[in-house]
Order: structure tokens, then sequence, then C-alpha cells
């Protein structure tokens, strides 16, 4: 964890959660659409949107996080046709609808929590968001989640990294701190707590 060398991404690293690609008929606004709202008329032309966003952004040799929730109720052939259509080298940190298939896409990793240094900064990465993460009394180590589409603010050191929070592009660090910057401190419980200390 946060070892010198492992797990350090120094290539351009964007980020991506909860885009839920086929979670809405091909023809409809229902699905994913309906329960958060996004901005599409049909499935299709959100699975279009979201895809044309990310090959725009993304070069074959950038690592991607996507930090859960890549798809839902997907047609496998269908969607291992857009993963392989998706540049650069994918990471998927696990989500709740993230089934067999498309945890065997072909993803450069696959895991649970990623511990990453990217851009000299700490990230803790998961799907699920924690009130406390290795090393989060220090303010520079940040906690990125997705699951709640914008339904949990989150604070300066940690929130929800998702497309209906960030847009349906994936997004910087850079980008990410700037959204950070404009929650509330993080309140920390942990404080007095010396045994997680350095």
């Amino acid at each position: 964890m946060f070892q010198k060398g492992a797990g350090k991404i120094t290539l351009t690293t964007w980020f991506y959660a909860d885009p839920h690609f086929f979670h809405a008929s091909p023809d409809k606004a229902d699905g994913i659409i309906r329960m958060c709202n996004r901005p599409f008329a049909t499935g299709r032309e959100m699975n279009e949107a979201m895809a044309a966003s990310w090959r725009k952004l993304v070069r074959p040799d950038d690592e991607i996080i996507v930090a859960g929730d890549f798809a839902h109720r997907a047609d496998p052939p269908a969607l291992r046709k857009l993963f392989e259509s998706l540049p650069g080298r994918k990471h998927l940190v696990v989500g709740n609808h993230d089934d067999e298939v498309t945890k065997g896409l072909g993803w450069t990793s696959v895991r649970d929590v990623a511990y990453e240094v990217i851009e000299s900064t700490k990230c803790v990465i998961c799907h699920y968001p924690w009130t406390t993460w290795p090393r989060s009394h220090k303010p520079t180590t940040l906690m990125l989640y997705g699951h709640h589409h914008g339904k949990l603010r989150g604070n300066q050191q940690s929130a929800d990294i998702g497309v209906d929070v960030m847009g349906i592009a994936p997004v910087r660090l850079s980008a990410i701190k700037a959204y950070l910057a404009t929650l509330s401190p993080r309140v920390d419980r942990e404080s007095d707590d010396l045994e997680n200390r350095e």
C-alpha cells in the first residue's frame, strides 16, 4: 500500500466512475437515465455520448481508472465491442454492478480497492466511500469513490467522482482537486488516534 514504485502511475491518468453503460433501453430514457436524471433521450444516445467523450480524451498509452459500475445489464458481445473500442490502459475498481462478464473484459487490473500515487498525490480509490482510510489524517491523501450518483456530497478530502457529479467525460486529478476545493473541510475523527500515524 503506497509503496515506493509499486502502484505509482506516472503516465497521464484519467478517472471515471458509474457510467452504467447499457443501463437504459436503446430507444427509451429509462433505467439510469431516469434514476439519475441524465440528459439523454435514449440509452443508445447515452452510450454513444459517454464513449465519444472517452475516445476524445484518453490516448492509447494513458491510464484510466474506472471506480466501478462500468456497465449494467449489458449484452456480452455488445459490451465487449464497446470495451475494445475504448482506448487506454483500463483499470477496474469493482462496483456492485460489475459482474463476471464485465470483470473478464481484459482490464489491465481488476481490484476491489486501488492504492495509487498519482501526480504525487496518494489516492485510495474504491467504488464505495469510506469515512476513514489509510493516511486519512493527512489532508493530501484522497478517498475517491462512486456508487452514490451525487447523493453523498463528500468533503475536501473525499468525494464521489462519478459521471453524475463530474460529467460524462473522464477527468484528470486536477479537475477532481478543483471540485474537492468547493466542498466542506473534512472533520478528522481520528485526530487523536496515534495508531494510524506514520
